[in-house]
Protein backbone atom coordinates (compact mmCIF):
# COMPACT_ATOMS: atom_id res chain seq x y z
CA UNK A 1 0.00 0.00 0.00
CA UNK A 2 1.26 3.45 -0.87
CA UNK A 3 1.73 6.38 1.47
CA UNK A 4 -1.04 8.95 1.50
CA UNK A 5 -0.70 12.70 1.87
CA UNK A 6 -2.86 15.46 3.25
CA UNK A 7 -2.10 19.09 4.16
CA UNK A 8 0.97 18.64 6.36
CA UNK A 9 0.84 14.91 6.94
CA UNK A 10 2.12 11.77 5.27
CA UNK A 11 0.42 8.65 6.60
CA UNK A 12 -0.14 4.94 6.21
CA UNK A 13 -2.82 4.32 8.83
CA UNK A 14 -4.45 0.99 8.11
CA UNK A 15 -6.89 -0.63 10.50
CA UNK A 16 -8.52 -4.00 11.00
CA UNK A 17 -11.94 -3.24 12.49
CA UNK A 18 -14.62 -5.71 13.58
CA UNK A 19 -18.05 -4.96 14.92
CA UNK A 20 -20.76 -7.45 15.77
CA UNK A 21 -24.53 -7.63 15.56
CA UNK A 22 -26.54 -6.97 18.68
CA UNK A 23 -27.30 -10.27 20.44
CA UNK A 24 -25.03 -11.95 17.85
CA UNK A 25 -28.07 -12.51 15.64
CA UNK A 26 -27.11 -14.19 12.37
CA UNK A 27 -28.92 -11.77 10.06
CA UNK A 28 -26.22 -10.92 7.52
CA UNK A 29 -27.52 -13.29 4.88
CA UNK A 30 -26.60 -12.83 1.22
CA UNK A 31 -28.93 -9.96 0.28
CA UNK A 32 -28.39 -8.05 3.52
CA UNK A 33 -24.62 -8.40 3.37
CA UNK A 34 -24.50 -7.24 -0.27
CA UNK A 35 -26.55 -4.16 0.60
CA UNK A 36 -24.34 -3.50 3.65
CA UNK A 37 -21.23 -3.57 1.44
CA UNK A 38 -22.90 -1.02 -0.87
CA UNK A 39 -23.60 1.22 2.12
CA UNK A 40 -19.95 1.09 3.15
CA UNK A 41 -18.89 2.07 -0.37
CA UNK A 42 -21.27 5.06 -0.24
CA UNK A 43 -19.39 6.40 2.77
CA UNK A 44 -16.67 7.37 0.29
CA UNK A 45 -18.98 10.06 -1.07
CA UNK A 46 -19.04 11.84 2.27
CA UNK A 47 -15.51 11.01 3.43
CA UNK A 48 -13.46 10.47 0.26
CA UNK A 49 -10.21 10.08 2.22
CA UNK A 50 -11.58 7.08 4.18
CA UNK A 51 -10.85 4.00 2.09
CA UNK A 52 -12.18 0.46 2.38
CA UNK A 53 -9.53 -2.01 1.22
CA UNK A 54 -11.54 -5.14 2.07
CA UNK A 55 -15.08 -5.55 3.36
CA UNK A 56 -16.10 -8.88 4.80
CA UNK A 57 -19.44 -10.07 6.13
CA UNK A 58 -20.07 -13.05 8.33
CA UNK A 59 -23.56 -13.87 9.52
CA UNK A 60 -23.08 -12.11 12.88
CA UNK A 61 -20.12 -9.75 12.48
CA UNK A 62 -18.40 -7.47 9.98
CA UNK A 63 -14.61 -7.45 9.56
CA UNK A 64 -13.14 -4.45 7.72
CA UNK A 65 -9.66 -3.61 6.46
CA UNK A 66 -9.52 0.12 5.87
CA UNK A 67 -7.52 3.33 5.82
CA UNK A 68 -8.60 6.15 8.11
CA UNK A 69 -6.60 9.39 7.95
CA UNK A 70 -5.05 10.59 11.22
CA UNK A 71 -7.29 13.68 11.26
CA UNK A 72 -10.24 11.43 12.20
CA UNK A 73 -10.70 9.44 15.38
CA UNK A 74 -11.28 5.78 14.56
CA UNK A 75 -14.11 5.66 17.09
CA UNK A 76 -15.90 8.57 15.38
CA UNK A 77 -15.71 6.87 11.97
CA UNK A 78 -16.97 3.55 13.38
CA UNK A 79 -19.77 5.32 15.26
CA UNK A 80 -20.89 7.05 12.05
CA UNK A 81 -20.69 3.82 10.03
CA UNK A 82 -22.73 1.88 12.59
CA UNK A 83 -25.40 4.59 12.94
CA UNK A 84 -25.88 5.15 9.21
CA UNK A 85 -25.87 1.49 8.22
CA UNK A 86 -28.27 0.50 11.02
CA UNK A 87 -30.81 3.11 10.00
CA UNK A 88 -30.66 2.21 6.31
CA UNK A 89 -30.68 -1.57 6.89
CA UNK A 90 -33.76 -1.34 9.12
CA UNK A 91 -35.51 0.85 6.53
CA UNK A 92 -34.78 -1.58 3.69
CA UNK A 93 -35.34 -4.92 5.47
CA UNK A 94 -38.58 -5.02 7.48
CA UNK A 95 -37.64 -8.23 9.32
CA UNK A 96 -34.87 -6.32 11.14
CA UNK A 97 -37.44 -4.04 12.75
CA UNK A 98 -39.14 -7.12 14.22
CA UNK A 99 -35.86 -8.53 15.55
CA UNK A 100 -34.53 -5.25 16.93
CA UNK A 101 -37.76 -3.57 18.09
CA UNK A 102 -37.38 -0.87 20.69
CA UNK A 103 -33.83 0.02 19.73
CA UNK A 104 -32.31 2.21 17.05
CA UNK A 105 -29.27 0.07 16.44
CA UNK A 106 -28.65 -3.42 15.15
CA UNK A 107 -24.98 -3.28 16.22
CA UNK A 108 -23.53 -4.19 19.61
CA UNK A 109 -21.85 -1.49 21.62
CA UNK A 110 -18.12 -1.28 21.09
CA UNK A 111 -15.86 -2.73 18.44
CA UNK A 112 -12.44 -4.31 17.89
CA UNK A 113 -9.66 -2.31 16.23
CA UNK A 114 -6.06 -3.16 15.47
CA UNK A 115 -3.50 -1.33 13.40
CA UNK A 116 -2.01 -3.05 10.38
CA UNK A 117 1.52 -2.31 9.28
CA UNK A 118 5.18 -2.99 9.89
CA UNK A 119 5.94 -5.66 12.44
CA UNK A 120 7.21 -4.81 15.92
CA UNK A 121 10.84 -5.80 15.30
CA UNK A 122 11.10 -3.58 12.21
CA UNK A 123 9.86 -0.58 14.18
CA UNK A 124 12.22 -1.34 17.12
CA UNK A 125 15.19 -1.50 14.76
CA UNK A 126 14.18 1.71 13.02
CA UNK A 127 13.89 3.61 16.30
CA UNK A 128 17.08 2.07 17.71
CA UNK A 129 19.26 3.03 14.77
CA UNK A 130 18.02 6.59 14.33
CA UNK A 131 20.85 9.07 14.77
CA UNK A 132 23.50 6.38 14.31
CA UNK A 133 26.09 6.48 11.56
CA UNK A 134 24.49 6.45 8.13
CA UNK A 135 26.37 3.79 6.21
CA UNK A 136 26.91 4.43 2.52
CA UNK A 137 27.24 8.21 2.74
CA UNK A 138 30.57 10.00 2.78
CA UNK A 139 31.49 11.99 5.87
CA UNK A 140 32.09 15.64 5.06
CA UNK A 141 34.78 17.51 6.93
CA UNK A 142 34.28 21.20 7.53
Amino acid sequence: MQLRKSAHTVYKTQYHIVFVKKYRRKILVKGVSQYLKQLFQEIGKFRPDVEFIEIGCDKDHVPLYMVIPPKYAVSDIVKAMKANTAKKLKAKFAFLEKIYWGTDSIWSTGFFVSTVGADEQTIKNYVKWQGQEDFGQAQLEL
